[in-house]
């Protein structure tokens, strides 16, 4: 009897001293977070913490949008962007389970419509290459940046999109291979990514705030609004994205109760209520490493943790942080950010929502939590995120002013703007229309974006802001040997006249 009060009593004091730690890193990163926040200038945020199976730190700071005030709740929406991914990853898993596919069978055995510009590719690409970014393949946001296709139709024209290094003989981040493992979900399964979704993890999780579909949000309420911090303007506002038609890469939209549930799912072996939702060899097989990231085309952050390796799983980056294995994700989506961190060896999970454009204060919260939970040392990773982040952003303003330097003063358009009028067209990225309103161009994007853009020198333009496109992007018209406009080249991709001739 002496010898069970004795444990029991051992395991109370145990409790309690982990609750005295628990405290007392809450506070440090409560502290950390409010900081960061206010240099940031970030409106609003939501932070949770698990460790070893229990939520030990849920906060939500600020507002959903500066305009109306609204503070920001626990069942917030934000967008979980490319944090999606890493479900898509789960869902593909699923149905590996099931037998229905596997990890390497070849894409068009599911989907035979499944295309790519390289024969060669087209036949050797995996199920699990979609999941990878590293191919063969270079992403090709555009498609969905500056138009609004069907997936189908967006899958037809990324068919054209070259290949730019060997198959997986490279890294490059690839949004629209994860849009194919949606329609692969889909049609293996035969219910829409979305639906298999839902019924299979989200409802099982009791996840129930969580919208798998972009265009759902304003109908659902309680959502956040994208923010930016212009470098001329200052903060403001911007429109939501509802690029579903890729929305197995990025349009999943949740909040912080329901990422707390999420995370110890994760965190149990992918099981939820003692029953599992994969096989565990099935859930240990997405973070087996796929790909070698360069350093090039990994985050910036990796000159504070000095990782000795970097790789891609199944819907996850990888690095070593002080001897121990991480398996994190970002997810950025024009004024909204999030990230997803794991130390699935110390029983421990972070994720972070924000409204406001890249504010990487995202990084420094997901390293503060690894020292303070597990891994120790008393470092202010805000301070040292937000030096390393503001001397790109200063790289950022002198390219600007480089820009600015190199513009030729005194110069003319080489023809009247009319003749800069016509449509262009791009194999994969549509067409652009161009028409003049009084001493600008205009210039649509397959009805979808539009940009007014003002004489720049010579034969070269430049688009101004407006609400849903910030970047100020040049715009140059390459004439043919008569003189007149043949070619716009636009996000360093070139538009050939198709009308008039």
């Amino acid at each position: 009897m002496r010898i069970f009060l004795t444990a029991i009593a051992l395991v109370l004091l145990t409790g309690q001293l982990a609750n005295a730690q628990y405290k007392s890193a809450n506070r440090k990163l409560d502290a950390m977070i409010r900081e960061g926040m206010a240099e940031w200038k970030i409106p609003g945020m939501g932070v949770v913490v698990v460790k070893d199976g229990r939520t030990v730190f849920s906060s939500v700071y600020g507002i959903r949008d500066i305009d109306t005030q609204v503070p920001v709740e626990s069942q917030t929406l934000f967008a979980m962007a490319s944090t999606t991914k890493a479900m898509i990853a789960l869902c593909v898993g699923m149905l590996v389970d099931e037998g229905k596919l596997q990890w390497t069978d070849r894409v068009r055995q599911h989907l035979p419509e499944f295309r790519l510009a390289d024969a060669y590719l087209t036949d050797e690409a995996r199920v699990q290459d979609l999941l990878t970014h590293n191919l063969g393949i270079p992403g090709a946001d555009l498609l969905w940046i500056i138009d609004s296709l069907s997936t189908a139709e967006t899958l037809r024209r990324f068919e054209q999109v070259n290949k730019t290094y060997p198959v997986r003989g490279g890294f490059e981040y690839n949004n629209i291979m994860y849009a194919i493992a949606g329609e692969v979900i889909t049609r293996v399964s035969g219910m829409h990514w979305t639906r298999f979704l839902q019924e299979r993890l989200l409802n099982p999780l009791g996840m129930y705030r969580t919208i798998p579909q972009a265009a759902r949000v304003p109908a659902e309420g309680n959502y956040v609004t994208p923010h930016f911090d212009d470098l001329e303007e200052g903060l403001e506002t911007g429109p939501l994205n509802f690029s579903d038609q890729i929305g197995a890469a990025g349009m999943v939209w949740s909040c912080i109760d329901d990422m707390a549930v999420y995370l110890a799912f994760l965190l149990n072996g992918g099981a939820v209520g003692g029953q599992p939702l994969l096989a565990p060899a099935t859930f240990a097989y997405l973070f087996q490493p796929r790909a070698l990231i360069p350093e090039a085309r990994f985050y910036p952050t990796a000159t504070l943790t000095q990782p000795h390796w970097r790789s891609y799983g199944l819907g996850w980056f990888q690095q070593d942080y002080k001897g121990a294995r991480v398996d994190f994700h970002t997810g950025s989506l024009g004024g909204l950010v999030s990230i997803a961190g794991l130390l699935r060896d110390e029983g421990l999970a972070v994720y972070v929502f924000a409204n406001l454009d890249h504010a990487e204060l995202r990084h420094a919260i997901m390293w503060q939590v690894f020292d303070l939970y597990a891994l120790g040392e008393d470092r202010n990773w805000h301070r040292d995120v937000f030096d390393l982040y503001s001397g790109i952003r200063a790289q950022s303003v002198a390219a600007l002013i480089q820009m600015e330097n190199e513009r030729v003063p005194g110069t003319r358009p080489g023809q009247p703007l009319q003749a800069y009028a016509g449509t262009y067209a791009h194999p994969v990225y549509g067409q652009i229309a161009v028409g003049v309103q009084d001493d600008s161009l205009t210039l649509a994007a397959n009805g979808f974006r539009t940009f007014t853009a003002g004489h720049w020198h010579y034969d070269t333009f430049r688009t101004v802001r407006n609400a849903d496109w910030r970047t100020r992007t040049l715009v140059q018209f390459v004439p043919n040997a008569k003189g007149q406009p043949e070619k716009l080249i636009m996000f360093e991709q070139e538009f050939v006249r198709v009308a008039p001739r």
